[in-house]
């Protein structure tokens, strides 16, 4: 038996309000509003803007301030740290004599936006920031060698896992234009009420 006309629109319309209502019930804040320090530590890395087959890994590990001002917005100024050299996995990598690498103090803001879901909540997140350090992006295409401070633009995606979404597992991204490279790294995290 199908339904036609206005009586299935009718039932369309009561089925769609009911499913809203009642995921609306559900669908609450990411996280309290109010001040949080998060801590995130992970495997680092960096590559060339060329379309090279080289990479750099290392360690990464950065602080924040979290502000949030809603339940799916917040704002972030951070500080971090990456070391990355070259990796000697691969040969070729060696032979060229090709060389990335990033050693370098992050300090910036950026704002989050998370998806309304419980317990596993998605989010993108971007802002500006400076890097102090020094990067190296050898390839055969590209010989920058830069030091002091440089402009980066920061990048992440991840999930906030957890009943009350304080665990972060991501993965971030800083872009640096005059160095011709990105740095990133796989992290996860875990956030801090300050009240």
């Amino acid at each position: 038996m199908s339904l036609h006309g206005p009586v299935a629109r009718t039932v369309k319309k009561c089925t769609l309000t009911l499913c809203t209502l009642f995921l609306s019930y559900f669908l609450h804040g990411q996280t309290a509003r109010g001040e949080f320090i998060q801590a995130s530590i992970g495997y680092g890395m960096s590559a060339p803007y060329d379309d090279v087959d080289i990479l750099g890994d290392g360690f990464y590990a950065q602080g924040e301030y979290v502000l949030n001002l809603k339940s799916w917005l917040s704002l972030r100024p951070y500080a971090g740290v990456i070391l990355v050299k070259t990796s000697d996995k691969n040969s070729m990598q060696r032979e060229a004599g090709y060389e990335i690498s990033a050693n370098a103090f992050l300090l910036g803001g950026k704002a989050r936006v998370i998806a309304p879901i419980p317990w596993v909540a998605p989010y993108a997140e971007g802002g500006i920031g400076t890097s102090l350090g020094s990067f190296v992006t050898y390839t055969g295409y590209t010989d920058i060698k830069k030091s002091g401070m440089l402009w980066h633009i920061p990048f992440s995606f991840g999930l906030l896992v957890g009943r009350h979404h304080n665990f972060d597992i991501g993965f971030v991204y800083y872009f640096h234009p005059s160095a011709e490279q990105y740095s990133g790294a796989f992290a996860v995290g875990m956030s801090f009420a300050l009240d």
